[in-house]
């Protein structure tokens, strides 16, 4: 019998994974494979480096993005192209600019819409739901004569 094979993965993956900067962790993180194992240890027990990274940054943009309610080509349109710490995201926030109140409204209606597309999918699903069961009803209905 052979024995399994530790599945590793990239520096770069397991710290988008744990959503913090690569460039920011420590060398040794950096620097070698990421066992599946490991990375769910570091999650579950996470070290100090990786609490303060979480809690400080320098953040990755796919967090900018999220703390600042826009999407990553809203970050590109506002010209935000650097990680940003958590109290630079918190100074945007407090003090929106421009692009930031603009991005943010058009994050909100593309939600709106999402929203309103799933519920308009889900009622139509419900509507071919229930015209099947009349359907199979009648059907039955039809038979026992």
């Amino acid at each position: 019998m052979t024995e399994k094979k530790t599945q590793t993965m990239k520096p770069a993956t397991a710290a988008q994974k744990l959503g913090i900067l690569l460039e920011a962790a420590p060398d040794e993180f950096q620097s070698s494979p990421i066992s599946r194992t490991d990375l769910a240890a570091l999650d579950a027990n996470p070290p100090e480096w990786l609490l303060e990274l979480r809690a400080n940054g320098p953040h990755p943009k796919q967090v900018v993005a999220a703390k600042l309610g826009v999407s990553i080509s809203g970050l590109v349109r506002g010209k935000v192209t650097e990680p940003l710490t958590t109290a630079e995201i918190l100074a945007l926030l407090q003090q929106p600019p421009a692009w930031l109140v603009t991005e943010r409204a058009t994050q909100f209606e593309v939600r709106e819409e999402q929203i309103r597309v799933k519920d308009r999918d889900a009622e139509r699903v419900r509507k071919t739901a229930h015209i099947a069961r009349q359907a199979a009803q009648n059907e039955k209905a039809g038979r026992g004569r």
